[in-house]
């Protein structure tokens, strides 16, 4: 008999409890191997791609793309021996063999029948019988987003008996218009309101706004700001280019703040700490794992360089460079993301001077890193132009006093002005 594996949803992070249906890499009637990527899914935070468990051939397709599942619960079948289902169904001509989705009418083969019985056969061997074409897999859900499919379905528009023009055959809004005009000869529809466009909230950006939220609702938030001539700093990486250990490095200003925030939190160990409601403890960590806010296509992510304070600058502008592009291409691991201890946000890059960061829910300081710019600066009573950069912090104050706070953003502040004072540290 057919051996039929239902393949559920796992916790690909830490406590996952759901995740939605981004893109299907597997149709029914598909062969499928050990390790073989069939599904895009989108948890809480980040886009994950799913191997398959089991070798087989693919039967259903249990979850569309856009739904939202729970952990656990089927979302794809296999047969894990479709060769047995053949034999099983030629074992008796009585016997009906149900197709499967995506697969044509199962034939039997007399041959197997002849072995069997006693007497030769005495005419001619039977033609075998026409293989009919593979059925249209019926139950294969076409790939569209929600509001594509919301749209459909208020215009009145088969999705099946479309064909996407987007990317990796995504049904489009436009597909969708045009489908509705030639049924009707009129022209492609708008968009059924008034020109509101409608997205529901899911995967990182509920998980996003769900943290700040919390954050912003239970630690009494205090932000410092300090303006710095980072001038020594942007001298002193023009120099780094010329050394042999960061020729194939890039290191960037937001390196050189890593490694800031790392100094500065040895001497103000309450910046990398947490408030424990539950226990009614302060957690101190001695360790650093950095988190480095990341916009990506999705949302805001932030995922952590583990022990960021044992590791040398080159080392933290090579590990920067690796999370920041794998964060942007939306292959973070969840597990990448939890578990930090501070947070580092590079507003910089977006032209803007500064801001008021929220906390990373669990965290005590978030430093907000500012564009670096060529302002007028007063060097030794004259007016001259020098590299100037922002610093935003904010932090918890049920852990961090005002005097604390004020004493780490000075330190960082100091690194980053001159370098050169980190050996005092």
């Amino acid at each position: 008999m057919a051996q039929y594996k239902q393949f559920p949803l796992p916790d690909v992070g830490e406590g996952l409890t759901e995740a939605e249906i981004l893109t299907w890499h597997v149709a029914p009637g598909d062969t499928v191997t050990v390790n073989q990527i069939i599904v895009e899914i989108e948890t809480a935070k980040a886009a994950v791609e799913l191997p398959c468990p089991y070798p087989g051939v693919v039967t259903e397709l249990l979850a569309e793309p856009g739904t939202t599942v729970h952990v656990g619960s089927p979302i794809l079948t296999i047969d894990l021996d479709p060769s047995e289902t053949s034999e099983a169904g030629e074992e008796s001509s009585d016997e009906q063999v149900p197709n499967l989705v995506g697969y044509g009418p199962k034939s039997s083969t007399p041959t197997r029948r002849a072995r069997k019985s006693a007497a030769p056969p005495t005419e001619a061997p039977p033609t075998e019988a026409p293989v009919a074409e593979p059925a249209a897999p019926a139950a294969l859900v076409p790939l569209a987003k929600p509001p594509v499919r919301k749209l459909a379905k208020e215009l009145g528009v088969d999705l099946r008996s479309l064909t996407g023009s987007g990317r990796d055959g995504i049904i489009t809004r436009e597909d969708v218009q045009r489908a509705h005009a030639g049924s009707n000869g009129s022209e492609p529809a708008a968009t059924p309101g008034t020109g509101e466009r409608r997205v529901p909230v899911r995967g990182v950006r509920r998980a996003t706004a769900q943290a700040v939220v919390d954050s912003a609702f239970s630690a009494p938030h205090v932000t410092e700001f300090l303006t710095i001539d980072v001038t020594p700093m942007m001298q002193l990486r023009e120099r780094l280019k010329a050394q042999r250990g960061f020729r194939d490095v890039k290191v960037t200003p937001l390196a050189f703040a890593a490694k800031a925030v790392c100094l500065a939190a040895r001497r103000t160990p309450d910046i990398n700490a947490s408030w424990d409601e539950a226990s009614g403890e302060i957690v101190y960590f001695d360790h650093v794992h950095l988190g480095i806010a990341a916009a990506t296509p999705r949302g805001l992510v932030v995922p952590k360089v583990r022990h960021a304070d044992s590791m040398s600058l080159a080392e933290l502008a090579a590990a920067l460079e690796s999370l920041t592009s794998t964060a942007r291409e939306g292959r973070t691991a969840p597990a990448d993301m939890v578990g930090g201890t501070f947070t580092i946000t590079n507003v910089g890059v977006f032209g803007v001077d500064t801001g008021t960061p929220i906390l990373n829910p669990g965290e005590s300081g978030i430093l907000a890193l500012g564009a670096i710019r060529e302002m007028p600066w007063v060097v030794e009573g004259a007016v001259v132009p020098r590299t100037v950069c922002q610093l935003a912090l904010s932090f918890d104050h049920r852990v961090v006093d005002g005097q604390q706070g004020s004493q780490f953003l000075a330190d960082v502040g100091a690194l980053l002005a001159d370098p050169a004072v980190a050996i005092t540290f």
